[in-house]
């Protein structure tokens, strides 16, 4: 299951990823907003990070204006790794390299059309590991440093 959060920026695109994930035959909780009207990205965020935290959710797509403020929010999580993905290559090399759990698009940037192959790309690619965990290791050695 993913988990699947916007902010009013982010709203209009969230409704069409859902329709997608339901053709794609995804299943998903929603966890806001339920529309255009101004609300704070973190409110919808948080329950979302949290859900793949505790692994109710497998990943989490965060949608914001410009997908920066989700990627942020969600990066002070121990054990999430976000980045704002606004092409096909950044969302299959953010899986193959990164590893990341959660995506974060930017709404006012692109439409569905566009988000269909980043999200495609992203929910199709495998870590590729080898010199990449190493990497994920010094990642996790900071979050045990610096996230009490």
């Amino acid at each position: 299951m993913i988990a699947i959060a916007a902010d009013h920026g982010g709203y209009a695109l969230k409704e069409e990823v859902k329709k997608y994930l339901e053709e794609i035959g995804i299943e998903y909780k929603d966890f806001g907003t339920d529309s255009e009207e101004r609300t704070d990205y973190p409110v919808h965020a948080k329950p979302a990070i949290e859900a793949v935290q505790n692994k109710e959710c497998e990943k989490a797509i965060l949608i914001c204006g410009t997908g920066f403020g989700m990627t942020i929010f969600a990066n002070k999580f121990k054990g999430i790794y976000c980045a704002s993905c606004w092409n096909e290559d950044v969302g299959r090399l953010l899986k193959e390299h990164n590893n990341a759990n959660v995506i974060a698009l930017p709404g006012r940037f692109i439409n569905i059309s566009q988000a269909v192959p980043i999200l495609r790309a992203w929910l199709g690619s495998e870590f590729l590991a080898g010199r990449y965990t190493e990497r994920l290791q010094m990642i996790e050695e900071i979050e045990k440093e610096n996230m009490k």
